[in-house]
Parts: structure tokens; C-alpha cells; sequence
């Protein structure tokens, strides 16, 4: 945001000073040459006003004394010619006297009694010149004609001074414009560099420091204010919510505990007709046993603040698959690892082991003996960039879009289910993807059943497979 207010006030101001030194230093620079021309014509016109006296007596020596004086003051080369266009005399000698330049065209204008002035070269003063031509005429008879060529180069080199001079003005002003728009953008920017590192610091859990912002615009102070009891309102929030689960969750501990030893002592004296009874009483504290587990656990992940690690991920799918392959066997249930070699992923330490060991869990709950469950790693690149992708692959009955929208909800089971669960694994499995930046989602598998497919961001991305 800085470097943009102030690539806004620098081409302000560079378009301001455009549309001011331009131009200035072009009216200046056509001034100038106006001046010129008018100064010297008027000193041509003089020195040919002179030089009448001399022509008409004949004074040829005196004459070329005058002509040559008058140019050396004046650095310019003067050549005279009379009334027919032939030259009585140059400065620099270099025409002769006698020859007849009455077809130069700006000869022929002033013996025709008009004035010029054009730009041209000159090698005798060297460089570009301004050659005026005028007449000297008298009782509208012509007695003279003076070409003078003057040099251009001081008048030159005062525009392009001028010029310069400008330019470094213009620099002065956008570095002053550039150093006040700095310290006016970091005025301005200060406050909202201030709120974006607390927004972060909320967005991971808490704000260790909320902003006290005591510079920067109004506007931007009141928003600080405004952000810092929002802020606090929301962590106060956040913070009874999760003790409110974590404390009910322990609390319940003991008594489920208790209430499983009350209720195992009561079977020895209960009539066999109500051992049925007694013994779906005891699956319900432990489903409630591991419902207080898994609350426990979301309450720890959410009150955590971890960072990601570069984890193998084939080496632990490898790993859970080994571990969870006899208690398959027993359900005979067969567990298959496939796929490529994706590297390594991020994830937070010791996550990607519960998420496994959950969606397996999960698979193994509804698996038909004789079944297959796959686990299978690719890489997958998209529109999104390349991820990791683990795909957890059931033979059960599947679930139905509905049912694989909600299924991350918490507490939710589907209608359809038979087992024991407590509608928190998924969560559980989704909070810990989430916090390593991936997600996870539940799809159809191809021959029935579900896929649960676990995305994840690759330290080094890979190609995906052909």
C-alpha cells in the first residue's frame, strides 16, 4: 500500500511539473530566439545606417576597418555588398571584393528592400548561425546590403541551461514530494499494518497485543478501536466456549467412570431377562466415554496453535496400514496400499497419523467381511496449485450426497448407521487437515462405498503422475 500511494503522489506530481516546465522552457526557449533575431537585426540595420557615408565617398579602407570591427565585437561574419549585389568588402576575406552575389536569395530580398533572417552554418565563425540580411536604402534608392551571421551557440547553450536548470528543479520537487508522500503513506499505512498483523494473529487464535493506535488519520483510529473491542469480545467468546467443552468434557470423565463400576456391580444381583439390558446400558457409557474423548481432543485442537512440518506421507500411510493389518485380519478385512511416491507434506506434528488411523477406523466400522480397504497417495495438480491427495477407499454401503455434506458436522450419524460411533471422528480428521492447510472431502467411490479423500499441500511439488 505504501509503495503504491507513493507511485500515486510521484506521478501526480510528475504530471504537474510536465504540464508547467515544458511549457515554460518552450515560450522560453522561442523567447530567447526572438530576442536574438530582433537584437541582431537591429544591430545590422545599424551598422549598414553607418556604412552609407563611407560607400558613397568611397572610403574602401575605412569601410573594411569598420566591417571588421563590428565583427570581431560581435563574433558574427559581415559581409557588405552594393546596390548591384557585388561584395565591397568581408570581414574574414573570404569572398572577394567584386563578386556579384546578387542570386543569393536573401541578397536578392534585400535589394529588394526586405529583411530576412534564417538559420544556417557557417564555417568562418564555426558551428550554427543566424544570418540576417538588410538593405540600406535612401530616398528609395538601394546603397547597401549587410549580411551579418551571427552565432548561435551562447544562445544555445543559455536554453539548454535554462533547460537544466528546470529539470533539476523538477527533480528537487518530486524527491521533496517523495520523501513527504513516504512518511504521509507510512502515516497513513502504519495503523493498517498494525491491523493486519492483529487480523492474522486472531485468524490463529489469539492476539497476544491488541493495537494501540495513537497516529495515522482519525478514520483509521476509530476503525482500531472499534477492531480492539470486537476483538476482545470475540476471544472472551472463543475462550468460554472452549473451556465451557473442555471443562464439561473432563468433568464428565468421573462420572461415566463411576457410573460403568455402579452399573458392573449391579449385574450379579439383576434377573438374567434384564442382562440384555444391562449390557446395552454399558455400550451407551462407553460411546459416552468416547464421545467425552473425542470432545476432549477437538478442544485441545482447537485450543492449539501449531506449525506445520514437512511429514513423509507415503512412510506413514505405510506405517498406519501395518499397525491397523491384524485387527483388519480379524474382521477379515483386507488393508492395500497403492499409489505413487508423493514426498513430503505439510501437516502438524503427529497429525497425519489420527487422520489416518481415524478414516480407517472409520472404513473398518462399515467394511463387509471379505472386503477391501485402499489406501491410495497421488499427486494432483489443478487450477489451485499441486496437492497431495490420500484416498481412504471403503466397500460399505457409501452415503448419499446429503449425508457426505453433513458427515463433518459434529455429532451428526448418519440414519442409516449400525456401529457405535460418536459423530466426531470426521471433525476431528477435518481439524487436523485444516490446520496443516489442506482439506478433506467424502465422495462416491467408483464400485460403491466411500472414498475419503485427503488433500495436502507438497513441500515440493511434484508432476503429476501420467
Amino acid at each position: 500500500m505504501t509503495r503504491r500511494l507513493l507511485l500515486s503522489y510521484l506521478s501526480l506530481t510528475l504530471l504537474v511539473l510536465l504540464a508547467l516546465e515544458v511549457p515554460l522552457g518552450y515560450f522560453y526557449a522561442r523567447g530567447e530566439m526572438s530576442r536574438f533575431e530582433g537584437d541582431n537585426r537591429h544591430a545590422a540595420e545599424m551598422l549598414a545606417g553607418s556604412l552609407e557615408d563611407r560607400i558613397e565617398r568611397q572610403q574602401s579602407r575605412e569601410l573594411s576597418d569598420q566591417v571588421t570591427e563590428f565583427a570581431r565585437e560581435h563574433g558574427s561574419h559581415v559581409l557588405v555588398v552594393d546596390s548591384d549585389g557585388r561584395v565591397l568588402t568581408d570581414s574574414h576575406g573570404t569572398v572577394k571584393a567584386g563578386t556579384d552575389l546578387s542570386a543569393d536569395p536573401d541578397i536578392a530580398a534585400a535589394l529588394g528592400r526586405r529583411h530576412t533572417a534564417a538559420p544556417g552554418g557557417s564555417s568562418v565563425v564555426g558551428g550554427d548561425t543566424l544570418t540576417v540580411t538588410v538593405p540600406n536604402s535612401f530616398g528609395g534608392n538601394i546603397r547597401c546590403a549587410v549580411r551579418v551571421a551571427y552565432p548561435v551557440a551562447p544562445l544555445s547553450a543559455r536554453i539548454h541551461g535554462t533547460w537544466t536548470t528546470l529539470g533539476l528543479i523538477g527533480f528537487g520537487v518530486l524527491v521533496a514530494v517523495a520523501v513527504i508522500a513516504l512518511a504521509l503513506a507510512r502515516w497513513v499505512t502504519r495503523p493498517v499494518r498494525a491491523l493486519e498483523c492483529a487480523t492474522a494473529e486472531l485468524a490463529d487464535g489469539s492476539v497476544k497485543d491488541l493495537p494501540a493506535i495513537t497516529q495515522g488519520p482519525p478514520e483509521l483510529r476509530r476503525l482500531a478501536t472499534t477492531f480492539a473491542r470486537t476483538a476482545t469480545r470475540l476471544q472472551h467468546l472463543l475462550h468460554a466456549q472452549r473451556a465451557f467443552a473442555s471443562e464439561a468434557s473432563h468433568q464428565l470423565k468421573t462420572p461415566l467412570t463411576a457410573l460403568r463400576l455402579r452399573l458392573e456391580n449391579f449385574e450379579p444381583y439383576l434377573d438374567p431377562r434384564a442382562h440384555d439390558s444391562l449390557d446395552e446400558a454399558m455400550q451407551e457409557v462407553e460411546r459416552l466415554g468416547r464421545m467425552v474423548q473425542g470432545l476432549l481432543a477437538l478442544a485441545r485442537l482447537e485450543n492449539s496453535a501449531g506449525t506445520p512440518e514437512a511429514t513423509a506421507l507415503g512412510a506413514v500411510v505405510a506405517d498406519r496400514a501395518a499397525i491397523w493389518s491384524a485387527f483388519a485380519a480379524e474382521h477379515q478385512v483386507h488393508i492395500n496400499v497403492t499409489g505413487q511416491d508423493v514426498g513430503e507434506v505439510w501437516a502438524l506434528p503427529g497429525a497425519l497419523e489420527q487422520v489416518v488411523d481415524n478414516l480407517l477406523s472409520n472404513a473398518l466400522r462399515v467394511s463387509p467381511p471379505g472386503g477391501t480397504i485402499t489406501l491410495a497417495t497421488m499427486i494432483n495438480g489443478g487450477t489451485r496449485g499441486t496437492w497431495a491427495e490420500l484416498h481412504v477407499i471403503d466397500e460399505g454401503p457409501g452415503m448419499t450426497p446429503e449425508e457426505r455434506q453433513r458427515a463433518f458436522d459434529r455429532f451428526w450419524r448418519a440414519s442409516s448407521s449400525y456401529h457405535d460411533g460418536t459423530g466426531l471422528g470426521l471433525p476431528i480428521v477435518q481439524q487436523l487437515v485444516r490446520a496443516g492447510g489442506g482439506d478433506v472431502v467424502l465422495d462416491a467411490a467408483p464400485g460403491g462405498g466411500l472414498d475419503a479423500v485427503v488433500r495436502l499441500r507438497v513441500v515440493a511439488p511434484q508432476r503429476p503422475a501420467p
